[in-house]
């Protein structure tokens, strides 16, 4: 092969390598997604969305049904809201409940959606009446090993756990210098 030929193979094989990365890129950070489906927009509210991310999926028993595409904070009620767009092929009733869950243990975080029962469904524009906030880890271990503190002796950590309080319908103990067959020398 001539020098021309190894250097036309060495351009195509380093850009069929920058397009590969390019598109694992996209397909990491959620972006490679080609559909132009527009589907009906869904409001959901939580107190805490924890690191949930805009173009999060949204699943349905495991099914990608949608994608996050908007997250912004209520001013009045200091409430985080997550717009979703629903593909439309998926139809969801009012009482469905919408949770923010981990994929594995410190994976990435998405929207459940848990169908109800109700025959009335939900279309563009409505709210997802029902909702759990994230799960923070962080929160979670700090109550846990608070607890424990105060299992341990107090919350306060200033002294030892105050005396338990007697119990007024319990037998007064002996007086001072009875013995155990309550007689006194």
């Amino acid at each position: 092969m001539n020098r021309t030929t190894i250097d036309l193979w060495v351009g195509i094989f380093v850009a069929l390598g920058l397009g590969a990365i390019v598109f694992l890129s996209l397909k990491v950070g959620n972006l490679a997604s080609f559909k132009t489906d527009e589907g009906y927009h869904l409001e959901a509210r939580f107190d805490n969305i924890g690191g949930l991310k805009v173009r999060a999926p949204v699943k349905s028993s495991g099914v990608v049904v949608g994608r996050v595409e908007r997250i912004r904070l209520d001013t009045k009620t200091y409430e985080a809201i997550a717009t979703l767009r629903i593909e439309p092929s998926y139809l969801f009733t009012k009482d469905t409940i919408a949770s923010i869950l981990t994929s594995g243990l410190l994976g990435e975080q998405y929207i459940g959606l848990e169908a109800g029962g109700d025959t009335v469904m939900l279309k563009e524009g409505d709210r997802v009446a029902k909702t759990q906030s994230a799960v923070v880890l962080e929160k979670m271990l700090s109550q846990f090993m608070f607890g424990k503190a105060a299992e341990m002796g107090g919350s306060s950590g200033n002294g030892p756990a105050p005396a338990p309080a007697a119990n007024p319908a319990a037998p007064s103990a002996p007086a001072a210098g009875a013995n155990a067959g309550g007689t006194t020398k």
